[in-house]
C-alpha cells in the first residue's frame, strides 16, 4: 500500500486530514519538543481509532512526510 492509500483510506474511516490531525496534536500538546512518537500513536490510536501503521503515518506528516 502507498504511502497515499494509507492518508487516503485513514480521510475515508475519520473524516480527517493530516492537517486537521496536526491541529488536534497541536491543542493537546503532542508536538512540543520531548514528546516521543509513542505517545502520539497512542493517542491517535486510543481517541481516533487508528490502527498502528495508520497512526505511524499520521505521525509521519507530523515530521515532514508527504508521499
Amino acid at each position: 500500500m502507498t504511502f497515499k492509500a494509507y492518508i487516503d483510506n485513514i480521510y475515508a474511516k475519520t473524516g480527517k486530514t493530516p492537517a486537521d490531525f496536526r491541529t488536534l496534536a497541536e491543542k493537546k500538546g503532542l508536538l512540543k519538543p520531548g514528546v516521543k512518537a509513542m505517545e502520539v500513536v497512542n493517542w491517535l490510536k486510543t481517541e481516533h481509532g487508528l490502527g498502528h501503521g495508520h497512526a505511524m503515518a499520521i505521525y509521519a506528516t507530523f515530521k515532514g512526510r508527504t508521499e
